[in-house]
């Protein structure tokens, strides 16, 4: 089981030990504890410092770490910014889809033979999806079933008309992680489920974004972030019921 997120996550592992992991894309820095009864690598995404901009994360260098040491489940945490009136500051959600529009990220785990064409229907793993709205319930947490991620290149935040193009395309929220993450995890056949936080209105809907402000929201709701995820991890089935660990059974050319 991994868990993947920001500073403050790593509070939730009893019993941390740092790792190092080598991979074909470089070295990965990982964590390693427990949360009650089961194992847990964290994951930084950021780095332990908050130090790498989301469009440099070394994504696929991540996902070929967490495989390696035989993580078969994945729950990441990722703030977003919110395009959607009803859905304000604060508010957690566990999403259905995501568009892609990063651009120079290497975006596959598999750039030659053989040929990949991974099946992206559900992106995100259904049981997982169910065990974070479980713990959610449980905890007597209000998070919404369901939305579209726009996942953008940033480091920058969207200008308005992107947020107006994201908002005709669907989209309920706009984050800079999401992608190529959910896809290098289904390549790996990784279970992949994220727990997203809203920490502003999106570009045009309110005066300015400022750093302080993502920061102070997500301090503020990191606190129920950790209760769903305390409550969750324990809860995962040992054995997946679902398709992620078979995703390239039909999907090799």
């Amino acid at each position: 089981m991994a868990l993947i997120g920001g500073s403050g996550l790593e509070s939730l592992l009893e019993g941390v030990q740092p790792l190092r992991i080598g991979t074909p894309y470089g070295p990965i820095k990982l964590q390693i504890g427990r949360i009650a009864e089961t194992e847990v690598i964290y994951l930084p995404r950021h780095g332990e410092k908050h130090t790498v901009p989301p469009h440099r994360i070394n994504y696929r260098g991540n996902a070929s770490a967490l495989k390696t040491m035989g993580v078969r489940r994945t729950i990441a945490t990722n703030a977003v910014g919110s395009l959607n009136p009803d859905i304000g500051p604060s508010k957690l959600l566990v999403p259905l889809d995501v568009l892609d529009f990063t651009r120079s990220r290497p975006s596959t785990m598999y750039e030659g033979n053989p040929v990949v064409h991974v099946d992206m229907s559900q992106p995100f793993c259904p049981e997982l999806r169910e065990v974070l709205l479980e713990a959610g319930r449980q905890e007597r947490v209000d998070i919404r079933d369901g939305g579209v991620i726009g996942c953008m290149e940033g480091p920058r935040f969207e200008t308005p008309a992107e947020i107006k193009m994201l908002q005709h395309l669907g989209a309920d929220l706009v984050g800079m992680t999401t992608m190529p993450e959910a896809v290098l995890f289904r390549e790996m056949e990784i279970c992949y489920a994220t727990l997203a936080y809203v920490s502003n209105m999106a570009a045009g809907m309110q005066a300015k974004i400022t750093t302080s402000e993502v920061t102070a929201v997500g301090e503020k709701v990191l606190r129920i972030v950790r209760r769903v995820l305390a409550k969750a991890i324990p809860g995962i089935p040992m054995e997946p019921s679902c398709e992620c660990g078979r995703a390239l059974r039909q999907a090799t050319v």
